[in-house]
This record gives C-alpha cells, sequence and structure tokens, in this order.
C-alpha cells in the first residue's frame, strides 16, 4: 500500500528537517512524500535539498494559505492513502504509518484516525495536551467531535469522489472536510488507539485570541452549513478539548 504523505510549509525552517528526518525513520518503506512551500524566504529550500533523495516532489510558490498547499498536495498524489504531516509536526513512532497501513488493509477502511499530543515548542519531549480521541459515532460527531486532523489519513479514492479543503475557510477547513466526510457522506472510519502524531503548539488556530475567535466563527458557518448544530455544539466543541491538558 502506498501511503502519500503531504508537508506544507512556510517560513518553518526551524522544524521543518525533524519533520522530513520523521517520515524518512518510518518502517513502512512505500511512502510518496511531497513538500508544498508557500514561497518561504528562510532555510526551507536548503533544508529540503538535504533531504531531497527521499522526497516524490518539492513545490515552492505563493498559495492561498494552508488548505491551497494540502490540495496541491492531493492533486499530486498518487497513493492509495493521504495524509498530512505538517512542518511543526513529527510521528510519534518509526512504526505510525505501517500501522496505518495494516489498519487499511480492511478494504472496508475508508479513513483511519488516532491520538495526538500536542508538545512544547522548545522541548517537545514535554507533553502540555494530549487528544485521546476514542471512537467514532454520529452523536459525537453531532456533539461537536472530530478526530484529531494530522492523525487522519484517507482513501485518495474519497478525496477525488468528495473533494479536497474548501478554501473558503481560512482555520477551519479540515473541519469541514471532517464532517463532510464522516458525518454527511458517512465513510466509515477506524479507530487506532495510540498516539501517532505530536504537534508542536503555536499553530494557527491557536495563535491568538483572534484567530481562535475565527476559528469558532467558522466551526460554526461548518455546522450551520451540514445541519450538524448551533451554539450549543459549538460550545460542547471548544469545552471538550479543556480535558486534553489533563489527559495521559
Amino acid at each position: 500500500m502506498r501511503i502519500s504523505v503531504v508537508t506544507a510549509t512556510y517560513n518553518a525552517a526551524a522544524t521543518l528537517a525533524e519533520s522530513l528526518g520523521s517520515v524518512a525513520r518510518q518502517t513502512h518503506r512505500d511512502i510518496e512524500h511531497w513538500v508544498i512551500d508557500g514561497g518561504s524566504v528562510d532555510q526551507t529550500r536548503q533544508i529540503v535539498e538535504d533531504h531531497r533523495a527521499r522526497l516524490a516532489g518539492f513545490v515552492s510558490e505563493p498559495d492561498n494559505g494552508i488548505y491551497d498547499a494540502l490540495n496541491k498536495g492531493i492533486a499530486r498524489a498518487t497513493g492509495d492513502v493521504v495524509g498530512f504531516l505538517h512542518a511543526d509536526d513529527f510521528y510519534a513512532g518509526d512504526d505510525a504509518l505501517a500501522t496505518i497501513a495494516a489498519t487499511f488493509a480492511d478494504p472496508a477502511v475508508d479513513a483511519v484516525y488516532g491520538d495526538l499530543t500536542y508538545v512544547d515548542r522548545v522541548d517537545p519531549t514535554r507533553v502540555v495536551r494530549y487528544w485521546k480521541a476514542g471512537e467514532l459515532s454520529r452523536e459525537k460527531l453531532a456533539r461537536g467531535w472530530m478526530p484529531p486532523h494530522p492523525t487522519f489519513y484517507v482513501r485518495r479514492s474519497v478525496y477525488q469522489r468528495l473533494g479536497g479543503f474548501d478554501t473558503r475557510y481560512r482555520i477551519s477547513a479540515d473541519y469541514d472536510a471532517v464532517v463532510r466526510f464522516l458525518f454527511v457522506a458517512g465513510i466509515r472510519a477506524a479507530y487506532i488507539p495510540r498516539v501517532l502524531v505530536s504537534m508542536r503548539l503555536g499553530g494557527v488556530s491557536n495563535r491568538s485570541f483572534r484567530t481562535m475567535a475565527r476559528k469558532s466563527r467558522e466551526d460554526l458557518q461548518i455546522m450551520r452549513r451540514h445541519r450538524l448544530g448551533h451554539i450549543h455544539t459549538l460550545l460542547h466543541k471548544n469545552l471538550s478539548k479543556v480535558g486534553q491538558f489533563w489527559a495521559r
């Protein structure tokens, strides 16, 4: 099974090498790795050149945000399955993709996801939040639940059938895609009860109060658009994150 991994990056030279190395160390060997860069002006290009032998391709050009970059990666992917590992993220184990591939051995499975840790930006060994996803259900989706998107791997045929990310949403297009796939289309997703990916704190969705407020507005628009819920669903979605600071 070929897994296409898309890494979106923009001026993230400080962490990009670790992310690329994390992919290169995976024990699953049939990996197609694309790096989609938004036209960085730091050392990104040199870092990519140092890892070029393990990459399927590198694109560096201005884009319309991270979801535009991810859509470019999806369009170029040829794997059976597509997933994302951003420049600030790394796999929690060298067998993460092997575990994902083994779960996709069931032809009825359309998507796979697992748990996620948020780690300190300077000291990535220090876990700050633990997102234990749990099993999927429509009832949980209706309460604002979603799987951790950095762990969400989907058959490429699903993207071909249902489309990629809606770039009208600058921060919550991943939530929109999850709702379209799991709630509206009802694709079958399998849960892997282990941490698959670690994410450094400081991403765009939690960078400031202003971005968090915009994310909430976009989440609410998505809920209404797909008849998933209203303000109470949004409140539950946000409050459910509080326990992640104590869970292990």
